[in-house]
């Protein structure tokens, strides 16, 4: 026969497990409540094979309302279509950083560019781009002169740029900068300088 004193030592173990493990359910479901998954849902590229070269951004800074240009090093493939993917892709990236001078939705993406004919790039973002970028007129046109600058600073000949989202013509990025168009890469240089000016 088992002895009283070790089946009451066994059943308050238990009834402390049993206890300790509601305990740590309950605290789990309160951090998950708490502290939603923050993990990025975009896509995972295959790496960019290719040298390493230096090229410039055309940084937004939200603060004084002015794009900055900005040297960095990135692999960029051999293709012009592939480098100007990577250019925006390197870009973005700047804009879904934690200390972002301009800020863009989790999981933003630019999903592909398209060099149509001379002149002419298509840059295809996700809906996460346009739906969830903040309303209004200055950091909508930060963001499009952002992209045109990049792109034209790197990639030689390009004369005009169309925005789609998910392949698709949108009226308005997110209520007013116009995307059913194309941007005239030169009118968004002076744009770009207009800025500059009027923030000194």
């Amino acid at each position: 026969m088992i002895p009283r004193h070790l089946i009451i030592g066994m059943s308050a173990m238990l009834i402390v497990v049993l206890l300790m493990g509601i305990y740590v359910w309950r605290m789990r479901t309160r951090v998950v409540e708490l502290h939603p998954s923050s993990a990025d849902t975009r896509a995972v590229a295959p790496p960019v094979t290719g040298r390493t070269e230096q090229v410039t951004l055309f940084v937004a800074y939200d603060d004084s309302g002015i794009l900055r240009p900005q040297s960095a090093r990135i692999p960029l493939p051999a293709g012009r279509q592939q480098r100007a993917e990577e250019l925006l892709r390197a870009l973005v990236d700047i804009y879904l950083g934690e200390s972002a001078p301009h800020r863009l939705a989790r999981g933003a993406e630019v999903r592909n560019v398209y060099l149509v004919n001379p002149g002419l790039a298509v840059i295809d973002t996700d809906s996460a781009f346009a739906d969830g970028h903040r309303s209004g007129i200055l950091e909508e046109e930060l963001t499009v002169a952002s992209l045109v600058e990049t792109l034209s600073a790197n990639i030689p000949g390009i004369t005009r740029v169309k925005i789609l989202v998910d392949g698709k013509e949108r009226e308005t990025l997110a209520g007013h900068a116009d995307l059913s168009g194309f941007y005239d890469v030169s009118a968004v240089g002076k744009m770009a300088e207009q800025m500059q000016s009027a923030s000194q």
